[in-house]
């Protein structure tokens, strides 16, 4: 037997997505909502370093449609994200972008901050939303999971493929939390993690993903190979 999530989460397309929901400003942030605006509850969906690629789009949606809430995807990095040709091509200028975009994109204090401000814009805009939670991926995973500890504005939050990946975060949880690792994460602070948070009466998910490559469900899908399809469909 099929089960819900079947029944509601659309196909993910390899090519040729077009984005369901719309751009629009939330606080000082460019932001991608897409959903039931009507539901009383939201995820914010923190991007990787590469930004709101297709992939995490279409994830975005598909998340609202499984779950019939609202997503939004704040443009934290302003329309300047990590380039992948700073990889695929580098030269000693494209070195310097690099390096300077890493320094401060891992002040995950600074961006813990954003967020917490976000949060506050969205709840305005939003108001009839009683319930906030939060997901990141890879990088966005790490500002999430430093949030979700005493004092959270989040009901639940998770990290998928997650980046700077540390115990010492999950031991301050203080809410639900999803980890869905890839093959590129340090197998034994996953271990610890799913030590910790996973049991009997325990409301939290930890899960590897051993076929996959870190940034699977991100911008780094690779949506026309199956094996990958399949797994970001499934996560």
């Amino acid at each position: 037997m099929a089960c819900e999530a079947c029944k509601t989460i659309p196909p993910v397309l390899a090519e040729g997505y077009v984005p369901k929901g719309n751009w629009e400003k939330i606080g000082n942030l460019n932001t991608y909502v897409t959903g039931n605006l009507s539901s009383k509850r939201a995820i914010i969906d923190v991007y990787d370093i590469f930004g709101p690629a297709p992939q995490t789009l279409q994830g975005a949606d598909a998340l609202a449609t499984a779950l019939d809430l609202i997503v939004v995807v704040p443009d934290f990095f302003k329309g300047s994200p990590m380039l992948g040709e700073w990889y695929t091509n580098p030269t000693e200028e494209s070195d310097k972008l690099k390096n300077a975009f890493l320094a401060q994109a891992f002040n995950f204090k600074n961006h813990a901050q954003e967020l917490l401000d976000f949060n506050s814009a969205a709840k305005s805009k939003f108001a009839s939303v009683s319930s906030w939670g939060a997901v990141g991926l890879c990088w966005g995973g790490k500002v999430v999971v430093i949030l979700s500890g005493e004092g959270t504005p989040f009901t639940a939050s998770g990290q998928v493929h997650p980046g700077k990946l540390e115990f010492a975060d999950a031991q301050k949880l203080t809410i639900p939390h999803i980890v869905l690792a890839s093959n590129g994460e340090p197998e034994e602070v996953v271990k610890q993690y799913h030590d910790l948070l996973v049991g009997e009466g325990k409301k939290n998910v930890v899960e590897t993903y051993g076929t996959m490559h870190h940034g699977w469900m991100g911008a780094r899908a690779k949506l026309g190979e199956e094996a990958n399809l399949k797994e970001y469909t499934r996560g």
